[in-house]
């Protein structure tokens, strides 16, 4: 049997075959601003299950320029990129129309990645698992304990092994054992420890331990609770098969089985502070989102000088659901053009001419609406897309104005109070910080799941893994899974390629109900350095562009309470923006101006060597989960192995307040040994792929806490050397060597070096240090200065002191 993936790779490769046959109609104009051609309208970007919606598709480019020229278009790129032998793969969002007009400007747009079928296969999934966590909350749990034993191994040393089983099979479920040390002994003498929950092939086994735990007694009971209220107590017996070798340190994981929406995500990171009071604390964030809300819509007419619609003046669940407008054809001759009003019910009296006929046009009922003080009260009118709106209109029975939106009454709809996780002994703000925060893209569902995880794994790993209490003693954790709580619920329940949050900046031309799967505002497109209004590319200036940059920086409340978290904390000097797909680790500079290619200033040479130093500890940790590996090519700043992102929100923080900062796109390519080939993952991978990008982009945000706790602990000073890179005969060339990701201030004068002197920069990307070529011989000074602070021999850059390095460069003989 095929297992769920292979089955939809099968049907990804029949749409590959039939979709170009339905893509070859003639083009429409700019891809970003669509216009209707005469004839029916066919609404774009609609969420259908049919095999002709928006889907996620290859192009293959020759090479970046025609990606660059992609972005400038406003094409709804993924975060995707791979060179081929010839050029370049790239992945986008595409509608069937869309999809025609680039295969017209000459684009090779190829096959199917994903489309709304997937979205639905996703959300069954998520269904019966919600199903079954709230058939196991219904009641108490059973446990039923499936082994109990101690044993020995190497010189005595005694471990202790526990299984045990519980009827509720969801991940929320949490089981802790307590043991006693020997005959007479209190039951909890011995320890305490937090079971791991073991899956297979996706399907709950038991709980149990990650490896056995280092004991100093042999117990003889061992009492098993669960969060649930379920409880037992067992005998512990001597294991009598061969001696084991000792584990690592015992370790918790995999806290998540299902896509959570961010009112779920939201619920969930509210009770872990209320679990662990003395660990934890929710913030509230300042600004509100605009929330999971719509005005209320209808369109009359299928010819576009002919249509009109209308959109209620209330958002639709505060009461434009209840609005309803219809055109109405009197029966007499010559009837002029009238409307009426009774509660929240508008009728339009069509116009008639002497023989009956109606004779209003599109823009006359639209200007008789908007006229009339009644209904304008309630709606507003337009004609399809700026058109003339000079066609006839057609009688149309009333007809219920809606919002469209599906959400279950769950999910409010009013405005979001979004709320970070703050973790940590001491939150006052002493402990160096870090930021980790997830789906700013609403499309993104793997990434909350990250955030969640990190959290439950530094909470519920405290008090029995040394090295997770050595996190949370040592630094201030600020952890928000949802960035765009908004967006991302129109993700779910609405249109599952949705990337931006939901505000509509549209004018009339492009605010028809037709449009709505393309607004909103771009989050990591909206922020104030490097951005589209400082002449930067990656963004768009249209509003229904999917990388549309907002009407101004630091327009959106999302990206504003970014911005005040980090200002409110200043003592967050880390951050780690977590995305999706295809498996890359990035820093700033992420922005260029596509003329000359003028990047934002890269990072100092010390800064970029912290970044590589730190990507070989977080990625080797990525890569214990499963064996993922992120490849070099996807490793380095975000221009040199993307494209430009102007206004992201890594540049931000590092840039306006110094805060290093990566960015993760969960979701490596997974290797298909049948076809010897990399196969991409997708936005909405099946959950069960979801899950190990999860789990081990988990671990690697865990790893960036360990980078930021090694900082927080580094007091130790750089050491550096001059060396002699080549010699001729009228000049020398040198170099500095230091022991750690350090900056280099040198001076060829004989002056003392400061803080204002030449600092060693990087020889070119990924080159390594600056060659010094000095065509005389010079008496080099200099010191160094590591990521944390520490000065080369605890020399003052800014006092008197001499002990600085000091070194004579000779050329040719030395005169």
């Amino acid at each position: 049997m095929r297992s769920p993936l292979d089955r939809r790779r099968a049907r990804r490769v029949a749409v590959a075959l039939a979709l170009p046959l339905a893509l070859t109609l003639s083009a429409l104009p700019a891809l970003a601003e669509p216009s209707p051609s005469p004839g029916e309208i066919v609404p774009d970007r609609q969420s259908t299950t049919a095999q002709n919606g928006v889907a996620l598709m290859r192009i293959v480019v020759p090479d970046q320029a025609d990606v660059d020229r992609l972005n400038a278009m406003g094409v709804d790129l993924a975060e995707y990129k791979k060179p081929l032998d010839n050029g370049i793969e790239i992945h986008a969002v595409l509608s069937p129309d869309e999809a025609r007009r680039l295969r017209d400007e000459g684009f090779d747009v190829q096959g199917v990645i994903s489309d709304q079928t997937d979205n639905a296969e996703n959300l069954a999934e998520r269904t019966e698992a919600l199903r079954s966590a709230a058939a196991a909350t219904a009641e108490t749990d059973t446990l039923t304990p499936l082994r109990a034993e101690w044993f020995t191994s190497l010189d005595d040393q005694r471990f202790l092994s526990v299984e045990v089983k519980s009827s509720a099979t969801d991940a929320q479920t949490v089981l802790t054992v307590t043991w006693d040390s020997g005959p007479g002994t209190a039951p909890d003498s011995g320890g305490s420890a937090t079971m791991s929950r073991f899956t297979d092939a996706g399907e709950y086994m038991y709980h149990r331990f990650s490896a056995p735990l280092s004991i100093t007694q042999a117990p003889t009971t061992a009492t098993i609770t669960s969060n649930r209220g379920g409880s037992v107590t067992v005998p512990v017996t001597k294991w009598l098969g061969q001696p084991r070798k000792p584990p690592g340190k015992h370790y918790v994981a995999d806290f998540v089985d299902h896509y959570m929406d961010p009112t779920e995500v939201t619920d969930r990171i509210t009770s872990l502070a209320r679990e662990f009071p003395k660990l934890a604390e929710i913030v509230d964030l300042p600004y509100k989102t605009n929330g999971y809300r719509r005005a209320a819509q209808a369109q009359f007419g299928t010819v576009a000088a002919s249509t009109l619609y209308v959109s209620s003046k209330a958002y639709g669940h505060e009461g434009g659901n209840d609005v309803s407008v219809a055109l109405a054809k009197p029966q007499a001759a010559s009837s002029p053009l009238g409307v009426s009003v009774t509660g929240k019910d508008i009728v339009v009296n069509l116009a008639t001419d002497a023989a009956g006929a109606v004779s209003s046009t599109a823009k006359q009922v639209v200007d008789a609406i908007n006229g009339d003080a009644a209904a304008s009260a309630l709606v507003s009118a337009a004609t399809y897309r700026g058109n003339a709106g000079t066609g006839l209109v057609a009688a149309a029975p009333a007809t219920r104005l809606t919002d469209n939106l599906k959400a279950p009454a769950s999910v409010s709809r009013e405005p979001f109070q979004m709320k970070a996780l703050r973790i940590g002994k001491q939150r006052d703000g002493a402990k160096t910080g870090v930021f980790l925060y997830c789906q700013e893209h609403a499309r993104e569902w793997v990434t909350p799941l990250t955030c969640v995880e990190t959290a439950e794994r530094l909470l519920r790993n405290y008090a029995g893994d040394s090295d997770t209490k050595k996190l949370v003693d040592d630094l201030d954790i600020f952890i928000l899974p949802t960035v765009n709580p908004d967006g991302a619920h129109y993700s779910f329940y609405d249109y599952n390629m949705q990337r931006k949050n939901m505000i509509n900046y549209c004018q009339a031309n492009s605010a028809d109900p037709a449009s709505r799967n393309s607004w909103g505002v771009d989050l990591n497109r909206n922020f104030s350095v490097g951005s589209i209004f400082d002449g930067y590319s990656g963004a768009s200036t249209t509003c229904t562009g999917e990388t549309f940059a907002g009407p101004a920086e630091l327009s959106e409340p999302e990206a504003k309470n970014e911005v005040w978290l980090t200002q409110k904390f200043q003592n967050i000097k880390f951050a780690m923006n977590t995305h999706s797909y295809g498996g890359y680790f990035m820093w700033p500079p992420g922005a260029y101006k596509t003329a000359g290619r003028e990047l934002l200033p890269r990072v100092d040479y010390g800064t970029e060597n912290f970044f590589w130093n730190a990507s070989s500890h977080i990625l080797s940790a990525v890569q214990t989960w499963r064996g993922t590996a992120i490849w070099p090519g996807r490793t380095g700043p975000v221009p040199d192995v993307l494209y430009s992102a102007a206004g992201n929100s890594a540049d931000e923080h590092w840039y306006n307040r110094g805060i290093i900062g990566w960015d993760f796109e969960v979701g490596a390519d997974v290797y298909d040994p049948a076809t010897k080939r990399f196969q991409a993952v997708g936005f909405q991978p099946a959950f069960g792929e979801g899950h190990e990008e999860a789990m081990e982009f988990s671990s690697g945000q865990v790893a960036i806490l360990e980078v930021a706790r090694g900082y927080a602990n580094d007091h130790k000073q750089p050491s550096s050397e001059l060396k002699i890179t080549g010699k001729g005969a009228d000049s020398t060339s040198f170099t500095f060597d230091v022991d750690e990701p350090a900056n280099i201030y040198y001076t060829l004068d004989g002056s003392r070096p400061t803080l204002s002197s030449p600092k060693l920069t990087a020889a070119g990307m990924r080159e390594g240090a600056q060659q010094i070529t000095v065509g005389t011989t010079t008496e080099v000074h200099w010191f160094a200065v590591d990521i944390a602070g520490n000065s080369e021999k605890n020399y003052k850059p800014d006092g008197n002191g001499k002990n600085y390095n000091k070194a004579r460069v000779v050329v040719g003989d030395g005169r």
